[in-house]
């Protein structure tokens, strides 16, 4: 076993083996979801995150190594590649140490030191730097290297040319490197000004001053976004008397006579060298960590908002508000089919109040509406009063506020046009926030994630880091949940273990080609869905109402023998499982031995009992044991807070310095981190994630600012 292995093994507590199989597993096509839900005996029921991590973990030690051998090429093709460092390269443990070791050896741009070696005067530079002389003077040494025809006039100018020999020889010294850069990490302040233009939103950052190591990241994106507009500058501040004092340790022999002139070189390349790099290298270390930490905190959010549970049964008004253009309505049935679309003008400057109440009145009565998804955009204030105002006329009728973020872009979308070519783009977004309601994860698959509006600084992260992070938590979530095979869109079929864009467009021009699926079985005939895709897909499928109960469970065909043997062997059928008549069907397992029974099936322990869940609960949602969504009718308005209220409210949105939630008011409230327990916390989202139900306390609603101060501690 390799140490890459054995290293990724440790770093995530995973036996030797198990790390040895998701490797394999990873390097044969499989997927996350795949490998999380249908090969746990093989790595220990590892869930389906930690895996995703272990990939990413994986990737970068694999180009950490490639980049190891690269340096490693280069060094020996240039003659320098002793066994000390080909060891040090072997042990470095992040591309910066392999950078530091590679970097004496990389070709350079001309420069002072350049020069200086062309003139003859490295030689001088080594004598100097060995501060072995205890008699000559430095000028003495120097002496015999001034040559008019070298271009070196004088014995300053020799000393000058081997002090920036000097200076660029410690500036690429690896271990010198990395302890300025581990003290520039501890005892390093980041300081930023206002630039004497108008700070608005940056004004608490002019004149702000932080030490590097306890700098929260949201912070650094701020200060960063800030500088990138032109209204901060920023820089690093470091403690310059440790820094030397750390040099002069390294470098400086105290019996020599050139102990000095190396002094004066050190610091040369600290200022002129070392420090403006490190500072370059640090802010970019920072932008990352920051963005890391954005790019996580985004996926945080965004998983508990796919799985929000669904609005089932319920046929749903979906209400997109605007003023001069008038809100747009988009009646939708309880399997998401438009019923009717319109337009109405209770808000400034129609204000049709009359009207719109007619209109919708009549649209509840004529299609049996029971739900409302307000759109939380402009002019949702208004016309939430509005909504709440019909719903007392309407026992039976309640409405929640959907966030419509993307909403927009997916309207504008060809997919939207596609979808719906019969309607302009503005009523699109109506019948996406209708359906959001219906069913959050089947919607928002069809929008790129960063639109979905749950993160910090979206616009500001590494694009393609963020769509690969993000396109995990969509993933992870679609196959978590299950997708009905004969009425998911392509969209969400794509999100699916195992297909791409083109086989599940293939799907469904398969199933509009030949009717509904019946089987499993039959996706085999799908045109360019082979014997890797169906292994890796079958599993997260479903087939309601098909020729196999199975065909409706999280069973993977390949255990269907085995799911078959399990009942039999516990005294029931498959129509047993169709009437709900397992509910011994643990009792039982744990009476004949579960070890005994999954030997007797083939399957592993894991396998039999994931099984024995799915036989017990055919075609279940698992957004179904979350809390329900959270409908209302009535409505606050923000001055008729008070401090103490208690509310109930949804969570929106969780940073790095707290929640926001959803209290019935237009404005969202905040809970600040040490506000959301009693306990301590390095983040919120220890506390709370994003669709959570929370009763809260009211601290301070301050009107003039539209600001709410809320607490989740009693």
């Amino acid at each position: 076993m390799d140490a890459m292995t054995q290293r990724l093994a440790a770093e995530f507590s995973l036996r030797a083996e198990y790390a040895e199989n998701i490797i394999r597993l990873l390097d044969g096509g499989c997927t996350v979801p795949f490998i999380a839900r249908y090969r746990k005996e093989q790595h220990g029921a590892t869930d389906d995150q930690t895996i995703r991590a272990f990939s990413e973990r994986l990737d970068y030690l694999r180009r950490l190594g490639e980049r190891r051998e690269e340096a490693a090429a280069a060094i020996e093709e240039r003659g320098g590649l002793t066994d000390e460092l080909r060891r040090a390269l072997d042990n470095a443990a992040t591309l910066a140490e392999i950078e530091d070791l590679y970097r004496p050896f990389k070709q350079k741009r001309r420069t002072r030191a350049t020069v200086a070696r062309e003139k003859g005067l490295e030689p001088l530079a080594e004598l100097l730097f060995a501060q072995q002389e205890k008699k000559r003077s430095p000028e003495e040494l120097a002496a015999p290297f001034v040559s008019a025809q070298k271009g070196v006039n004088s014995v300053e100018e020799a000393l000058s040319g081997a002090s920036d020999i000097l200076a660029e020889r410690i500036s690429d010294d690896a271990a010198i490197r990395g302890a300025l850069r581990a003290q520039l990490r501890s005892r390093g302040e980041l300081v930023s000004e206002g630039c004497g233009g108008e700070e608005g939103v940056y004004g608490m950052y002019c004149g702000f001053r932080q030490s590097v190591r306890s700098l929260q990241d949201h912070r650094i994106l701020a200060i960063n976004r800030g500088e990138r507009e032109g209204v901060l500058r920023v820089s690093i501040e470091p403690d310059e008397t440790a820094a030397l004092s750390e040099l002069k340790r390294r470098l400086i022999r105290p019996v020599s006579t050139s102990n000095l002139f190396v002094a004066h070189a050190a610091a040369d390349s600290w200022k002129r060298l070392l420090f403006p790099s490190l500072e370059r290298e640090l802010r970019t270390e920072l932008t990352d960590r920051a963005a890391e930490g954005a790019i996580r905190n985004f996926a945080l959010n965004l998983r508990p908002l796919l799985m929000q549970p669904p609005v089932r049964g319920r046929i749903t008004l979906g209400f997109d508000p605007a003023y001069r253009t008038g809100c747009k309505l988009a009646g939708v049935d309880a399997t998401g089919k438009v019923l009717e679309t319109g337009v109405v003008y209770p808000t400034p400057p129609h204000q049709k109040t009359a009207e719109a109440r007619r209109i919708l009145s009549d649209m509840i009565r004529r299609h049996g509406v029971t739900a409302i998804a307000l759109g939380n955009g402009t002019a949702s204030r208004g016309s939430e009063l509005f909504l709440a105002e019909l719903c007392r006329e309407f026992p039976g009728v309640a409405y929640t506020v959907v966030s419509e973020a993307g909403a927009s872009v997916y309207s504008a979308s060809p997919l939207g046009a596609e979808e719906f070519p019969e309607y302009d783009v503005s009523l699109r977004s109506a019948v996406s926030i209708a359906r959001r309601l219906q069913d959050p994860l089947a919607e928002l698959v069809k929008i790129d994630p960063k639109s979905i509006g749950v993160g910090q600084y979206q616009h500001d992260m590494p694009q393609a880091r963020l769509d690969e992070a993000l396109g995990g938590v969509v993933e992870d979530c679609v196959n978590a949940v299950g997708v009905e095979l004969n009425t998911a869109s392509p969209s969400l079929l794509s999100r699916v273990s195992g297909l791409s864009a083109a086989t599940a467009k293939n799907i469904v021009a398969y199933r509009q080609s030949n009717g509904a699926f019946t089987s499993r079985a039959q996706l085999k005939k799908v045109p360019r869905l082979g014997p890797k895709a169906f292994e890796q897909c079958a599993g997260f499928l479903r087939i309601s109402g098909g020729s196999s109960l199975l065909d409706n469970t999280g069973v993977h065909p390949e255990s269907y023998r085995a799911a078959e043997t399990l009942l039999k062997l516990c005294g029931y059928t498959l129509q047993d499982a169709a009437e709900g008549r397992l509910s011994a069907l643990r009792e039982k397992m744990t009476q004949l031995g579960e070890e005994r029974l999954a030997e007797a099936c083939g399957v592993g322990l894991p396998t039999l009992r994931d099984m024995a869940a799915e036989l017990m609960k055919p075609g279940r949602d698992p957004r179904d044991e979350l809390p329900a969504v959270l409908l209302r009718s009535d409505v606050l308005e923000l001055k008729d807070l008070k401090s103490g209220m208690k509310l109930r409210g949804t969570v929106r949105n969780v940073v790095d310095f707290g929640a926001f939630v959803d209290i019935g008011v237009h404005q969202d409230g905040l809970v600040h981190i040490s506000r959301l327990s009693t306990r301590f916390l390095s983040h919120p989202s220890e506390a709370v994630s994003v669709g959570d139900v929370v009763e809260v306390a009211v601290l301070e609603a301050d009107v003039k600012k539209g600001r709410i101060s809320l607490s989740m501690i009693d």
